[in-house]
């Protein structure tokens, strides 16, 4: 009986957690996979900031979403695909309807850009998702988050491109990791891999650097490349 009334009142918290219309926003806002700072939340749920922070801070000691720390800013993310079941469900049952992420990040800025060393917006987001279809990276779990291994056969298909794993192993720097898009919201690639690969399009012209921005303009030599290496036809 014990564990049912414990079973009971864990259900009870989540659905009051749920329940309050500001945290409901909040939540279906985030249902799109799109990370969010707590400023946009507040906007989103119609709330002040520092109410926007208590209800967030309620969200996480629950287990419904999370929060990654990314230089000064804070991003905030469902915590993973069965909160997001759970909330399609209610949706569903609710026959409520939810406006998807829209990016407001200026055009050539959103396509492609450097984020540090690596390629980030739309393109960066694609050539990551893109390295785990193909199966050259796996992620796990670390003590502050995920991180990506190289595969046998993620090893091979770089060594065909000139880049040298062993070399990128020996460097004092994560291999490879999901680093959080600003303008996307989902991850591009970060660590010496996405540095490397960064590297190996500038080298190759595949991609331009804009002198007065970190927009990336990708060559007509660079729309072939991606295509017949990664799969991307609309790089």
């Amino acid at each position: 009986m014990r564990g049912d009334h414990e079973a009971d009142g864990r259900v009870a918290k989540l659905a009051a957690a749920i329940g309050e219309p500001a945290r409901a926003r909040i939540l279906y806002c985030l249902m799109g996979n799109r990370a969010r700072t707590s400023t946009e939340l507040a906007l989103v749920a119609g709330v002040s900031p520092s109410t926007a922070s208590v209800h967030l801070h309620r969200l996480m000691a629950e287990g419904l979403i999370k929060v990654l720390a990314q230089g000064k800013h804070r991003y905030y993310s469902i915590e993973g695909a069965d909160v997001a079941a759970l909330l399609e469900s209610l949706a569903v049952f609710s026959g409520g309807v939810r406006d998807e992420f829209v990016p407001t990040t200026p055009t050539h800025l959103r396509a492609a850009r450097t984020c540090y060393d690596h390629i980030a917006g739309t393109l960066g987001v694609a050539l990551h998702d893109r390295v785990i279809a193909l199966g050259w990276v796996a992620g796990r779990t670390v003590e502050d988050g995920e991180a990506l291994d190289v595969t046998p056969a993620g090893g091979a298909a770089l060594a065909k491109l000139g880049i040298d794993l062993d070399a990128m192993r020996r460097l004092r720097r994560r291999l490879a990791f999901p680093c959080l898009d600003w303008s996307e919201r989902r991850p591009h690639l970060g660590g010496a891999l996405g540095a490397a690969l960064l590297s190996l399009s500038l080298g190759r012209r595949w991609v331009v650097q804009d002198r007065d921005s970190r927009s990336l303009r990708v060559t007509p030599a660079g729309q072939r490349a991606f295509c017949m290496h990664f799969g991307l036809r609309d790089a």
